[in-house]
């Protein structure tokens, strides 16, 4: 069995006014492993806190998900990288599995599929969204997921290779649109939602929402990506 030992993991943790749920979200990264709270314009002392609590926080004054997504996986430099929202909504602890899943080589991506435990947890006009944009990732890709929720896992160096682009909210569709291109294997486990802390600044809104979804579906009609064969950066 693969042994992810104490520093081959980072945690990017996009951040923007997440004070209330900063405590919960870094006491549950697991022990020797390193979260960077990407601080993206927070006016709560967000960045303080986090740093009070042991975390690396990188600043990323460009808004945008995806902006604060790929600061943080460009000032990691640990062998696998992982992502959590930073609202409490997901408990990065789960992460280790994944993180296991990767490393024993059972999968190249490992994304968490959200299961609400609380009516509140996940809005309907959200639900309605991820559903469609599940759909039409399967007539894209052909991968089967329920979910394009932000609890994932990979490699670092391969999905550097992905060659990202986008700093908005098609950030995780264009992650996993990628590596179906460049043939990764992608796994979804079942994780907990929890409802998160404060406001959501994406999908809080059918507003909110209605942006995420245009930005994704533009990731959608993207060309095929043609990224660097996966086993060259093992």
């Amino acid at each position: 069995m693969a042994v992810v030992t104490e520093h081959t993991v980072d945690v990017v943790l996009p951040c923007l006014d997440e004070a209330e749920a900063l405590p919960w979200v870094l006491a549950r990264v697991p022990a020797g492993w390193r979260a960077l709270v990407v601080d993206n314009g927070s006016t709560d002392g967000s960045a303080d806190i986090a740093r009070s609590l042991g975390a690396t926080v990188v600043t990323e004054s460009r808004r945008g998900f995806g902006a604060a997504c790929h600061a943080g996986a460009m000032a990691s430099d640990a062998e696998y990288l992982c992502f959590c929202d930073c609202d409490a909504s997901l408990d990065p602890g789960l992460l280790a599995g994944f993180v296991r899943t990767v490393a024993a080589g059972r999968a190249d991506l490992v994304l968490g599929r959200r299961r609400p435990q609380s009516r509140g947890s996940w809005p309907a006009h959200a639900r309605a969204g991820n559903a469609a944009l599940s759909r039409m990732l399967r007539r894209r890709t052909g991968l089967r997921l329920h979910d394009l929720g932000p609890l994932r896992a990979m490699r670092r160096e391969p999905l550097l290779g992905l060659g990202l682009t986008d700093r908005r909210s098609g950030y995780p569709l264009q992650m996993v649109v990628r590596a179906a291109d460049a043939g990764w294997r992608v796994r979804e486990e079942d994780v907990p939602y929890l409802p998160r802390a404060g406001r959501s600044k994406v999908t809080g809104t059918w507003r909110g929402t209605w942006h995420a979804v245009r930005d994704m579906r533009a990731v959608l009609a993207e060309a095929p990506y043609a990224a660097p064969a996966l086993g060259s950066a093992r």
